[in-house]
């Protein structure tokens, strides 16, 4: 982080004078002026932080803390600084190696009163941490390090502990009652509530002079009882796991109600079992006892705790003082158990508030840096805002620039190729002109950057394997950079596809190698590696623009010079070069920037000063087969005897083009605009090919235009012709299916080969759909009559295309976008519809629901339904219906056509 006029870090600290000083070098990551920004900015934050703070940061994780923390471990002091955090905590590595894993994998760690046996003054002991591991993210949204923030609460802990052990000392010198006589004694304030009632048994068995004594608590012990010994005295429990008290009989009822006092002074055994004799009262399983008292506890509020119970093998063994010293005894046992429960409530309330208090300063704690982290973060996040609105107001100022300059390219070409031929005995004036011919193709290349830049070029993308297109480039790439330049190629295994224009991927990495080449002053190695990625959320948040998904990344890597951070953010505006003037235009890394992001990519230049660059191209995964690109034919730049009709507004660019086919044989006709061009269309002159600027002033646009002379001319050829496309005939910065374009500025080669090939193309189309011949046997361009075809299709795309095709086979075609759509259609319409084509997964109505409908209105109207699916039940019910599975081909859709109206309902 440059700092103007002061020195870095900011303050006054032991540690910031450390790091200003020259030659401190941290571990992985350099010296500290080649520290990127994000790790500067976050250093200088704990530097002048009073809390404990340390940054570990980089590959080995370079340790790197604050005047604070030096408190913790003075004997590593200074030696630690800059050292990786494994070799300056080595003692407790095992102890702390799965937490800074946890945290370089992106999950915040926060651990209180943490024991840490630390090694300090040449002995082990025991200390205790509060703190907190953050993970730090680098420019790029990685994870690079990691941010803590702590405080030693050794002293603390060991405070707590010496409370805790004299508390329990003056409870167990408590816990021994003393007996206030035989008859009777106290019960002295306890705070636990086991260890209290334990105490009651015990003094009531010394009291009474019972063989032993229990504590039964009144609650349901799931079972279907509800009394439940809590402790015991004077006999082994086994004894009471063998003689269980009843669970059915009412004998202690008036105890456990609370009501009174149960006692019997003799029950009669059976001699045989030593169990209770039926006629004593008692059901058989009671506790072999001859005497017993039982005695209510209760709590303030009169409700009952449990009850006291002690017994005897001898008969009438209580007097009535000790049955008296009993219930004072119940009386203050009850109120002691209150007494701990009260207590203990309270200590627990205690202990909560402290909890919240404790968290409520850790939180303050670490709150100044979740602040400085979310403002960082939110500045990047608008600088990077701020940069994409700036290219891409850049990008429409260039685009509309390019259309013009591709217009007077256009002119100045044509009439020097034309002067060319004038002048072929004169060698001095062939030469000049092929000096001017050399500036217009260097102008044309510009503005194809321009257009690239502003992404605005026609792009033709294909699914693609961008590994064995950068291998076959392996050859051109080494001619182009010269023998001292080392090219290593790596392709990754198991490489997605990817949906982009193959040729500008070649002009892309080749634009980045060149530029590595300049970089490199001619000499140095160049690395092109290809691979799956991956860009997250997080990511995305701090790269507006760029989508969250799978990408296919293609790295180019020099080792050159490198470029500072100021350089790198400019890096993509046009014109800006750091080469000498005359070495270069700016536009490369222009190019390659518009072309990302017109193909739903993304471009990222990784770069420091003296330790060379890498600028990855992100290009987004496609889930499709590869496609197969044919090598286009080379069709001979001949000319011939068509007739031609140029639709161009510019003048020049008419003339010249005009004068340009004309010379290559063509029959022309010429107009300045749609309008004019639909008047010599509508005339019933014989045209076979259209030859249309895509922007020209007027209402009537030219893709418009072609429909309508397709309408009436079905044979007719198109070729659009654009310096610029706009959003005419190119969507999704892709030229529309089924059209072609020939860019200007053009050559007459380059003009020559384009009609050529348009009309072979065509000429191939008529052999494959004849049009019908008028009796007297010359061809006609009105085929009549003809189908009325309504195609309801919800996917843009999928309507444009169908519909082209439907119209190039000479059927008349009306769209819709959905179901109720083609409603309105069949409702306004003034003549019958003959066959629909429609989608079966229609949004909001069905296409079986759409098609009961129009049957309704249009009994003897075909069906066609285009379905992913082979086998549609629903539409057995439509009589002659005919389910064309997707995807379909041309000559599928055609056949679907004929069978449908050859087997239409009879009306």
């Amino acid at each position: 982080m440059a700092r103007v006029g002061g020195r870095w870090p900011e303050g006054d600290s032991e540690i910031g004078n450390l790091l200003r000083q020259n030659g401190l070098e941290a571990t992985g990551i350099g010296p500290v002026e080649a520290w990127p920004s994000s790790l500067r900015h976050i250093v200088e934050m704990v530097v002048n932080s009073r809390q404990p703070k340390f940054v570990a940061w980089g590959p080995e994780l370079a340790f790197i803390y604050n005047d604070a923390y030096v408190a913790i471990f003075p004997e590593r002091h200074p030696a630690a600084l800059g050292k990786p955090f494994q070799q300056v905590w080595s003692d407790i590595w095992p102890q702390f190696e799965p937490i800074v894993k946890a945290t370089l994998n992106g999950r915040s760690q926060l651990y209180k009163e943490l024991r840490v046996p630390m090694w300090r003054e040449g002995q082990t002991e025991d200390t205790w941490f509060t703190f907190s591991y953050t993970p730090l993210r680098d420019d790029d949204g990685k994870v690079a390090g990691i941010l803590c923030a702590t405080m030693e609460v050794t002293d603390q802990v060991l405070a707590k502990r010496r409370e805790r052990i004299a508390l329990d000392e003056a409870r167990e010198k408590s816990a021994t009652l003393a007996l206030v006589n035989q008859a009777g004694s106290a019960i002295t304030a306890e705070l636990n509530v086991d260890r209290l009632t334990q105490i009651a048994v015990d003094a009531g068995v010394a009291l009474t002079g019972a063989e032993f004594g229990a504590f039964f608590y009144n609650v349901d012990d799931g079972e279907g009882g509800s009394y439940m010994l809590y402790a015991l005295s004077g006999v082994d429990r086994k004894h009471f796991e063998r003689f269980p008290m009843p669970r059915n009989t009412k004998v202690f009822e008036p105890t456990f109600s609370g009501e009174g006092v149960v006692r019997s002074d003799d029950i009669l055994l059976d001699p045989r079992y030593g169990q209770n004799a039926p006629h004593s009262g008692m059901p058989s399983g009671h506790l072999p006892v001859r005497s017993y008292l039982a005695v209510p506890v209760k709590s303030r509020d009169g409700g009952v705790i449990g009850g006291l119970f002690f017994g005897h093998s001898q008969p009438a063994r209580f007097s009535d003082a000790a049955e008296a010293s009993l219930v004072s005894l119940a009386g203050q046992a009850a109120v002691a158990i209150d007494n701990a429960r009260l207590i203990r409530a309270a200590e627990i309330e205690i202990a909560q508030r402290r909890e919240a208090e404790d968290q409520l300063r850790k939180l303050n704690e670490t709150l100044e840096i979740r602040v400085a982290a979310e403002i960082l973060e939110r500045q990047q996040a608008e600088a990077a805002l701020q940069q994409a609105q700036k290219m891409e107001s850049i990008g429409k100022l260039t685009g509309g620039v390019a259309h013009d300059f591709n217009n007077l390219l256009q002119v100045i070409s044509g009439n020097l190729q034309l002067l060319g031929k004038d002048v072929m005995n004169n060698g001095r004036a062939k030469e000049r002109i092929s000096n001017a011919l050399l500036a217009v193709e260097r102008g044309s290349r510009l503005a194809s950057q321009l257009l690239a830049f502003g992404r605005r070029q026609p792009l033709e993308p294909k699914v693609i394997n961008i590994g064995r297109l950068v291998s076959a480039m392996d050859d051109m790439l080494r001619r182009a950079l010269g023998e001292e330049i080392e090219v290593e190629t790596m392709v990754s295994g198991g490489l997605w596809n990817s949906f982009a224009d193959p040729a500008q991927v070649e002009n892309a990495l080749l634009n980045l190698a060149i530029n590595s080449r300049d970089a490199m002053d001619g000499t140095g190695k160049l690395t092109i590696e290809v691979g799956n990625a991956f860009l997250d959320d997080s990511y995305s948040r701090t790269h507006p623009g760029v989508a969250a998904g799978q990408y296919v990344v293609l790295a180019v890597t020099d080792t050159g010079s490198g470029m500072p951070p100021e350089i790198v953010e400019q890096a993509f505006e046009p014109f800006f070069s750091t080469k000498p003037e005359g070495k270069g235009t700016g536009l490369g890394l222009s190019m390659v920037y518009g072309f990302a992001k017109q193909s739903g990519g993304h471009v990222k230049i990784y770069s420091e000063t003296g330790d060379g660059t890498t600028v990855k191209l992100y290009l987004p995964r496609s889930f499709q087969s590869e496609d197969r690109i044919a090598t286009r034919d080379n069709v001979p730049a001949t000319g011939g005897t068509e007739t031609i009709l140029v639709a161009e507004d510019d003048e020049g660019v008419r003339a010249t083009v005009v004068e340009m086919l004309t010379d290559l044989g063509y029959y022309v006709l010429k107009a300045k605009d749609a309008q004019s061009a639909l008047t010599v269309i509508e005339s019933g002159a014989h045209i076979d090919l259209l030859f249309t600027d895509v922007v020209m002033p007027g209402p009537l646009k030219s893709p418009e235009l072609a429909r309508m002379a397709r309408e009436r001319l079905p044979n007719i050829a198109v070729l659009y012709t654009s310096g610029y496309t706009e959003n005419s005939i190119v969507h999704g910065g892709r030229l529309d299916p089924g059209l072609e374009l020939l860019s200007k500025p053009y050559t007459r080669e380059a003009l020559a080969r384009k009609v050529r090939h348009v009309l072979v193309n065509q000429a191939q189309r008529r052999q494959t759909n004849p049009v019908p011949l008028p009796a007297n046997g010359q061809p006609r361009d009105i085929v009549q009559p003809r189908l009325k075809l309504l195609l309801v299709e919800d996917d843009t795309f999928i309507r444009m295309d169908t519909a082209e095709i439907l119209r190039d086979l000479g059927y008349d075609v009306i769209e819709a976008d959905s179901g109720e759509q083609g409603i309105e259609v069949l409702r306004g319409t003034d003549t019958d519809i003959d066959i629909i084509v429609a989608d079966v997964g229609l949004p909001g109505m069905s296409g079986p629901a759409f098609a009961a409908l129009a049957r309704e209105a249009f009994p003897s109207v075909g069906l066609i339904f285009a379905t992913g699916n082979s086998n549609l039940p629903e539409a057995s019910r439509f009589s002659g219906s005919v389910l064309l599975p997707k995807p379909f081909t041309t000559a599928a859709l055609e056949r679907a056509v004929k069978v449908a109206a050859q087997q239409r309902p009879i009306a």
